[in-house]
């Protein structure tokens, strides 16, 4: 048997600090997570070891499943067309060789409505406010090369930062939050940052600062002799940075710090909230010394009741994981799915 029955629904997620997967009881419709599971980056074996628990019954086949991945080159960019040039063939490789200064013909694209997140209509072209995502093209043949040799066979192959902020539009929406959130994917060498509302996402911009732009103040800080020793004590489980947060994330803050202010004055809004994703388990110091030092609060989003609106119910088993932030991109790909999707 080449591939496994789909009377269960796979979600995977693949990001920089590690990789998510759920089993559902359905691959979509209503649905319960039943279980969810957490595995190294990059550790191939892991993860096929991790598939092969989930799968319940013995199987020689690949496991079906909708896959989010977060290269660290993505693009996720809100712009505004010029409607008149819509149609012109070679209009959108120029917006995004001009403003994102990336090779439009080495990269997959997509379009989306800044709204509601639905593909754009080349046709109608209606809408001036857009989303434009992509990842580069080697990157998606790279990625579905690597999924099945860890035994996984994608039939949805997405970016999870675009479900991630679909997710979390829908969950301000469900609640009525008029509070605009700042969202952060800190990443090794770049800090994605996004402003999202209830009407969707308002604004995106990639900042060259991160993770690894801490080390030479781990050094300098604890007066370590080189950079690979601060590196190696930064990446620990062994050390608590809670006490020198602020100091390490301070070229950082102050680029969150322009971007906010540009916003705050174009909208009249303030930004009252902050959510920090895919940071590792062993750096949630992060989200709070970053909003200590913006002034605002950390976001602590009550997931359930949104998503069992969504007609998603988590087991008592995968409760207790799925309480952690992290997973909000997965089980926001896994919201595409089901009769209430976002």
């Amino acid at each position: 048997m080449l591939f496994s029955a789909k009377s269960k629904g796979f979600f995977v997620e693949q990001n920089e600090h590690a990789t998510l997967i759920a089993r559902t009881s359905a691959p979509a419709g209503q649905m319960v997570v039943e279980e969810l599971r957490e595995c190294p980056p990059g550790d191939s074996s892991a993860l096929t070891a991790a598939l092969r628990e989930l799968q319940q019954k013995k199987s020689s086949g690949y496991v079906h499943a909708t896959c989010g991945v977060c290269p660290t080159n993505r693009l996720v960019r809100r712009v505004a067309l010029d409607l008149k040039r819509v149609k012109e063939p070679e209009y959108l490789n120029e917006v995004v060789s001009s403003q994102f200064r990336v090779e439009p013909n080495r990269f997959t694209l997509a379009l989306l409505n800044a709204g509601d997140g639905v593909d754009y209509d080349f046709n109608k072209a209606a809408q001036k406010e857009v989303i434009i995502c992509g990842l580069p093209s080697d990157e998606v043949i790279a990625t579905q090369d690597a999924l099945l040799a860890s035994g996984i066979y994608p039939d949805q192959l997405e970016l999870t930062t675009v479900g991630m902020l679909g997710a979390l539009a829908d969950y301000l929406a469900f609640t009525k939050s008029k509070t605009p959130v700042l969202v952060l994917e800190l990443g090794a060498e770049t800090t994605h940052s996004f402003i999202v509302t209830a009407g969707g996402l308002d604004t995106a911009r990639p900042i060259p600062q991160g993770l690894e732009a801490m080390i030479p103040v781990v050094q300098k800080e604890l007066g370590l002799r080189d950079e690979e020793s601060a590196r190696k004590l930064f990446y620990s489980n062994t050390f608590d940075f809670t006490g020198m947060g602020g100091a390490l994330i301070k070229k950082l803050v102050k680029e969150l710090q322009s971007s906010i202010g540009f916003y705050e004055v174009q909208t009249g809004q303030s930004i009252g909230q902050v959510l920090c994703m895919q940071v590792p388990p062993k750096m949630t110091w992060i989200d709070g010394a970053i909003a200590g030092m913006l002034g605002v609060a950390g976001l602590q989003p009550d997931l359930q009741p949104w998503l069992q609106a969504r007609g998603i119910t988590i087991s008592e088993e995968a409760a207790i994981v799925g309480q952690d932030l992290r997973w909000l991109g997965l089980l926001g790909l896994i919201a595409q799915y089901n009769n209430g999707s976002v």
